[in-house]
């Protein structure tokens, strides 16, 4: 059973940085990423990493503030997140996948197995 657990989640203010950190006891994947949602919308991929970290995705709205990135030897995935802003208050989630899949990185069907999310609050 791969479980994941997310940390590093909080309250910060706009133009702030945050660290959100997610360890598993799972040291493969074919892709690992970090997700978000909010209450009554769709989960939105915000980053990903596949081919053990060598590619990296980034939705649109997070490029050039947010990066992802892999600790392999201690089974976990980072996403330093900086020049934060009220639009990036969500539950933030990690996912990792293992079995083949044509969806892209950043689309949440690729990925079977997810952690239960870290709230992150961002105030003007």
């Amino acid at each position: 059973q791969v479980q994941l657990v997310e940390s590093g989640g909080g309250s910060v203010q706009a133009g702030g940085s945050l660290r959100l950190s997610c360890a598993t006891s799972f040291y493969s994947g074919l892709c690992w990423g970090w997700f978000r949602q909010a209450p009554g919308q769709e989960r939105e991929g915000v980053a990903a990493t596949c081919a053990r970290g060598q590619d990296a995705y980034y939705h649109d709205s997070v490029k050039d503030r947010f990066t992802i990135s892999r600790d392999s030897g201690k089974n976990t995935l980072i996403l330093q997140m900086t020049n934060v802003n009220p639009n990036d208050s969500d539950t933030y989630y990690c996912a990792i996948q293992t079995q083949p899949s044509s969806a892209g990185a950043l689309d949440p069907q690729k990925y079977n197995y997810w952690g239960k999310g870290t709230r992150v609050t961002v105030s003007p």
